[in-house]
């Protein structure tokens, strides 16, 4: 019997495929008074939650305010989207292609992919001050503070905007745009911020979770992919750039 031989960029490319642009059959669809009211309390929810992402970045490391302030934004997330409308956990392909599976491994990947990705880029936002130093003012609220409480709070805050960028506000757009309008909402929300390199993580992490929010029809994926992204990056980033000092 042959053995048989795997081709990794060919399993790559089928992987991604499945998880990013090939969607699953699905028949939900939102009644018009659903529609306005999503497109009303979403509109509400981002100008409050832009405000609240702004004043808890800007607050100074270590400063017990900032948990409040982070804390606060993932409950405007979460009771934005709860109240906009009913939310789906979607379903994924598995991976023989003859059914569907609850997105868990699949998303676990994408976000160690994405995780991955950024990490190296890390090795030259390391040698450029310019883009270096706006990262370590956002990560000195990690270094000042209570790691393991920031932690708490980034997992948080990751399942609290993926339930509202890619439950509610996706499902208050037009289908054909979803993806994109999604995505760039998700990054104009952090330009108040003033860290570029924030505003490119959000367009980039928005537009893998709304490519799967896209496939799979539901908060799952997106929500797993971010969390296990920003986990990751809270824990490895700052550790790698003083090594790269």
């Amino acid at each position: 019997m042959n053995p048989v031989i795997v081709n990794p960029v060919t399993e790559l490319r089928r992987f991604l495929r499945a998880s990013l642009l090939t969607p699953v059959p699905r028949s939900q669809r939102d009644p018009a008074s659903v529609l306005r009211r999503r497109r009303v309390v979403s509109a509400i929810t981002l100008l409050v939650g832009a405000a609240m992402l702004w004043w808890s970045l800007k607050l100074p490391p270590g400063d017990p305010m900032f948990y409040v302030g982070t804390a606060g934004l993932a409950v405007t997330w979460i009771v934005g989207a709860l109240l906009s409308g009913p939310l789906y956990l979607g379903r994924a392909h598995t991976r023989a292609g003859t059914s569907y599976a609850r997105p868990v491994v699949q998303s676990l990947v994408l976000g160690g992919l994405l995780l991955a990705v950024f990490l190296a880029g890390a090795v030259v936002v390391a040698q450029v001050p310019l883009l270096r130093g706006p990262v370590d003012d956002l990560l000195d609220h990690a270094r000042y503070g209570s790691l393991p409480l920031v932690l708490v709070i980034t997992m948080v805050n990751g399942i609290a905007e993926e339930i509202f960028f890619r439950g509610a506000l996706y499902a208050a757009i037009p289908q054909q745009v979803t993806v994109a309008v999604t995505t760039l909402v998700y990054a104009l929300t952090t330009v108040v911020v003033g860290v570029p390199l924030l505003v490119l993580a959000a367009l980039s992490l928005g537009l893998v979770c709304g490519l799967q929010r896209r496939v799979t029809g539901g908060v799952l994926g997106p929500v797993l992919t971010h969390i296990t992204w920003s986990a990751g990056m809270l824990l490895l980033l700052p550790p790698l750039l003083s090594t790269l000092r």
